[in-house]
């Protein structure tokens, strides 16, 4: 899916719903989710139903996660960073898990 995922050089360690993940530097936060296997990066809040990035541009706003701590952070704008925390915003029945 991604083809410069599998040879970039140098990476970085984000933790993605507490597991530490091996990411290339330099990707959206956006990209390198969907690089680690996850099919989604949310649920939506009215239907529990999953969704993932579509835009990859910041326009569709599918793509919101939990980065280090902020709610709702448009991933694919944001560049991944040694250490961040990035959870995906999974919701039950209206609440969040």
């Amino acid at each position: 899916m991604f083809s410069s995922y599998e040879t970039t050089k140098q990476t970085v360690t984000i933790i993605l719903d507490g597991k530490p993940q091996r990411v290339p530097a330099g990707v959206s936060v956006a990209a390198a989710v969907l690089g680690t296997g996850k099919t989604h990066t949310r649920t939506s809040l009215i239907s529990g139903e999953p969704r993932a990035p579509f835009c990859m541009m910041g326009v569709c706003y599918e793509c919101l996660l939990e980065i280090d701590s902020r709610k709702d952070q448009q991933s694919c704008q944001v560049q991944v960073k040694e250490g961040m925390i990035i959870n995906r915003q999974i919701r039950t029945n209206g609440e969040e898990k």
